[in-house]
């Protein structure tokens, strides 16, 4: 345990993480020449094609420092809030974290959140200035920024660039030098954390562990604390660019062993790992479940790939222990998933997985958050909208709160207040970290901010705000529930649970969109926003005219006048017994306001 360091690295998007882990792997030699690309542990393909990191991957390298060689497990996590329990999962793994800035944009809001996460955890932090090498840096001001919230010295702060490799053996030598060993006991009953899972299809599930009390070896009989399955370790082993395996982990040590295991229910991230033979009667505490912010039904676009959906999405909660999913019913869209996601970049990127991992093509609900329904003096959790029926005569509803916190220039100060105000936020706290930059915290719904809030706060502000949110409570609201018909049918996958003050508003928004996006037919259609029996906006979509008069040339006038008789009984006849047929894409753009 004495040379084992085991840290994660914690930065915005586009700070340089991935970078520096690539220098990092470089410098100590863990590839081959013929292996390096650039961010060479994101190995996923939309990972590499959109320049982000989306999964936490696990990586082994030794140094030889003052003629002895250290173990450094690099744990390298995600920078966007959306990912942020894939952060949470590496700081429950790790001891040190080294804290990575722009010098050219300094802190960012989600940079301090997951700072915070950290220090909670009473990890050591190493700050690292990047980017030194650019012409438009301000040094003075981002060190004194980091000195601000941390309460560190100067000293303690690194400058590097990790695109030309500046200060790479700087960062090394403290990594060794202040990040402490790990603790545990190597006598101990086993105690393995599980901080991540693949499933793989020739070899079952692969767990990811960290050994915090005893050690584990090739051939062992293991079983989960939580489920309480048993497992044979038929290979264990550490990370490098690929498995390495070995016959035993020791005790601090970061490793994965291949289970066997088909049925993705019986793993669960944050499960402690024991012997059968000696366990532990306690599992490790700490870990903390995931909570969803943001839910949308998830239905395959052919439905006899129903089945198919659902084994996807479950090998890939394996993978993203942040997704929950519970079987839903639409009238229009049919069998599918009601899911939990952590925000709507979360959303997207799964929608995107299991198009490319799994090859199915799936249609996403407006996506919408879960609300609280108080009836006949009990609370029942509301994650779909369509849901209401359920509850008739329901006394009042509570919708999730949040606390955003929104770092900028103090020159954007009062169009990002006039912004939170009109998405019903209230200012509770404005702090100054430098002359130039403050910190603004809210407190406002969470249905207001998964849509359009991010892209106006940026539009703003010239791009220079960045924001990050943590759930905070339900609170009452008056809210009041929007019915989309088309052709006079209820579409309950375009419900939507709004304020009353913006219901008028929305509904009017809705209609004339789904007006642009629907094709016309050869009749009227009649697209309606209603609460409860209230018709509160309409648009119609006018018929195809086809000309059943064109062949008349010439004659009486009464022929023409029998054509357009009998055409108008036929246009009758097929508005009551017509379909609609709503495109796919539908669903997700008609909340897509300009």
């Amino acid at each position: 345990m004495e040379y084992i360091r085991n840290f994660c690295i914690i930065a915005h998007i586009d700070h340089g993480k991935s970078t520096l882990a690539d220098r990092l792997l470089e410098y100590t030699n863990t590839v081959m020449d013929k292996d390096k690309r650039n961010q060479m542990l994101d190995d996923m393909p939309l990972e590499r094609d959109r320049g982000i990191t989306i999964k936490s991957k696990a990586i082994q390298m030794k140094h030889k420092y003052k003629e002895k060689t250290y173990i450094l497990n690099l744990i390298d996590t995600p920078g966007h809030v959306d990912f942020s329990y894939e952060v949470s999962r590496s700081i429950y793994a790790c001891e040190g974290a080294l804290l990575v800035v722009d010098a050219t944009k300094g802190m960012q809001a989600q940079t301090i959140s997951n700072l915070y996460l950290a220090l909670e955890n009473k990890l050591t932090i190493i700050p690292i200035i990047n980017k030194i090498d650019l012409p438009n840096i301000n040094l003075d001001k981002v060190t004194n920024d980091i000195i601000n919230i941390i309460g560190c010295n100067y000293t303690d702060i690194i400058y590097a660039s990790a695109k030309k490799g500046y200060g790479i053996k700087n960062i090394i030598e403290n990594i060794i030098q202040r990040i402490p060993h790990p603790s545990g006991d190597p006598n101990a009953p086993l105690q393995a954390l599980i901080f991540d899972s693949i499933y793989n299809p020739f070899r079952g599930i692969e767990v990811f562990f960290i050994v915090k009390n005893g050690v584990i070896c090739k051939g062992q009989k293991l079983k989960f604390i939580a489920t309480n399955k048993t497992l044979y370790a038929y290979e264990i082993g550490n990370f490098k660019l690929n498995y390495l395996p070995k016959e035993i982990i020791h005790t601090g040590d970061i490793g994965y062993v291949i289970t066997g295991i088909k049925n993705t229910n019986e793993v669960k991230v944050g499960d402690t790992l024991t012997t059968v033979e000696n366990p532990s009667l306690y599992s490790i505490k700490g870990f903390k479940e995931v909570k969803s912010m943001v839910f949308a039904g998830i239905y395959p676009e052919n439905a006899n790939e129903y089945e198919e959906l659902r084994l996807s999405i479950e090998k890939l909660r394996l993978n993203d222990a942040s997704i929950t999913l519970t079987p839903e019913h639409s009238i229009a869209l049919g069998m599918g998933f009601r899911c939990g996601f952590l925000g709507m970049f979360h959303l997207e990127i799964i929608q995107e997985r299991l198009k490319r991992e799994y090859g199915i093509t799936v249609i996403t609900t407006v996506p919408n958050v879960s609300y609280k329904v108080f009836f006949k003096k009990k609370n029942y959790l509301l994650n779909s909208p369509s849901d209401l029926i359920k509850f008739p005569n329901w006394e009042k509803i509570e919708e999730p709160y949040i606390k955003a916190s929104i770092i900028t220039l103090t020159d954007y100060i009062g169009k990002i207040i006039s912004l939170c105000i009109e998405k019903r936020g209230h200012l509770k706290k404005q702090h100054y970290i430098t002359n130039q930059k403050v910190e603004l915290i809210f407190e406002m719904p969470l249905s207001e901010v998964i849509f359009d809030f991010y892209d106006k706060l940026k539009t703003i502000s010239k791009g220079y705000a960045s924001f990050d949110y943590t759930y905070l409570e339900y609170k009452i609201s008056d809210l009041v529930k929007i019915d989309i018909l088309i052709n006079y049918q209820n579409i309950d996958a375009l419900s939507a649970l709004v304020h009353k003050n913006n219901a008028f508003k929305l509904g009017k928004k809705i209609c004339e969109k789904l007006h642009n996006l629907i094709p016309r037919q050869q009749f009227d259609i009649p697209i309606q926003a209603a609460i409860g029996n209230k018709i509160i906006s309409r648009e119609t979509i006018k018929a195809i005219r086809k000309d059943v008069t064109s062949k008349c040339y010439g004659g009486d006038i009464s022929r023409k006048r029998k054509l357009l008789e009998k055409q108008k009984k036929g246009k009758k006849k097929m508005r009551k017994i017509g379909q609609v047929k709503i495109p796919k894409y539908t669903f997700m753009e008609v909340f897509k306001f300009k």
